[in-house]
């Protein structure tokens, strides 16, 4: 599976990005698949995860309710909608997927090359 985001840019603190990942193979709607980020000097951190038929959605604490993930099968695509935006949202957002999901300390076979989302005036 290869994974290509898009979407990534710069916008002022509580405004909104939507950053997409579109990823290759026939094989698409048997992953789950997921965002993480990582911003500089910090660890790579879990962001969202959705579930093969888009049935379950996770988030993490610091973006509930802000953020929503999605996903579109026949389009082979997974969407991150962020609202709210933060300073601390920037960061370079990866997309990643797997055919194996936990809520805790998933560590996704495929990942993307990222797309950097940055937060400041």
């Amino acid at each position: 599976v290869q994974l290509v985001e898009s979407g990534g840019g710069l916008v002022q603190p509580g405004g909104s990005l939507s950053i997409s990942c579109v990823a290759s193979g026939r094989t698409f709607s048997s992953y789950h698949m997921g965002w993480f980020r990582q911003a500089p000097g910090k660890e790579r951190e879990f962001v969202a995860a959705i579930t093969w038929n888009g049935g379950s959605t996770y988030h993490a604490d610091s973006v509930k309710g802000r953020f929503t993930i999605s996903r579109d099968n026949p389009k082979n695509t997974v969407y991150l909608q962020m609202n709210s935006l933060k300073p601390e949202d920037t960061a370079v957002y990866y997309c990643v997927a797997d055919s194996f999901l936990t809520t805790s300390g998933w560590s996704p076979k495929y990942w993307g090359r990222g797309t950097q989302v940055t937060v400041s005036s």
